[in-house]
């Protein structure tokens, strides 16, 4: 059944694969666990995870958000979240700020990339390092079976995990390099911006924005 619908919903400016005109997608709700409705071009549209629909790929779904991917560029579709963009020219990563709103739950999500790869992360103050799950450092193409390996404990016993160094983590204009990371066998729908990437700045929550400023 239909759930969720809202009219303000996320909106993408996206590029049709010939590059000639744009799109626009947005995730104006859910059906079961599988499927999403997706407003492209301003027609609805019933993706399922896995498949494409006029250039868009629905990647995955949870809880009640989306991950859609067009020219090797994922983003997260979120009920009354801000724009995102995909297909956008890049810019220099030379900034100094990033600026995120609080979204569902109280969490900070944010489009960024790991060595150039698009992904989807979640601000994790509690995490050591950047955290990945092994299905995503897969889609992205990150080495890491040639990391250190060890074993983590985690709520359903020890699992093995792979430890990388990053080439360069941005978001935003903002990018860092050489920042550490773990690989997991986890099941996660984002990447968590862990400590590894945090501890390179200043951070400070005013109420529903969190700020972060690059230390020299």
């Amino acid at each position: 059944m239909l759930r969720g619908l809202i009219a303000a919903a996320l909106a993408a400016g996206l590029l049709t694969a010939a590059g000639v005109s744009a799109q626009t997608v947005s995730l104006s709700g859910t059906l079961g666990a599988d499927k999403a409705l997706l407003m492209i071009n301003g027609a609805p549209r019933t993706v399922a995870v896995g498949s494409t629909v006029q250039g868009v790929k629905l990647v995955s779904m949870a809880g009640g958000d989306a991950i859609v991917e067009i020219g090797g560029e994922r983003r997260q579709l979120r009920f009354g979240g801000v724009q995102v963009s995909l297909g956008a020219a890049p810019v220099e990563g030379g900034g100094s700020r990033i600026v995120l709103p609080v979204g569902p739950g109280g969490h900070f999500f944010t489009q960024g990339s790991i060595n150039g790869k698009a992904v989807v992360f979640v601000v994790d103050t509690g995490a050591t390092t950047v955290t990945i799950a092994q299905s995503e450092a897969d889609a992205i193409g990150l080495k890491y079976l040639d990391g250190q390996r060890g074993m983590v404990s985690t709520a359903n016993g020890s699992v093995p995990s792979y430890r990388i160094t990053l080439s360069s983590v941005r978001v935003g204009d903002v990018q860092v390099y050489n920042v550490d990371a773990v690989v997991l066998p986890a099941s996660m729908s984002q990447v968590l911006l862990g400590n590894s990437f945090l501890a390179r700045f200043q951070m400070r929550r005013d109420n529903d924005t969190m700020t972060l400023d690059k230390k020299p």
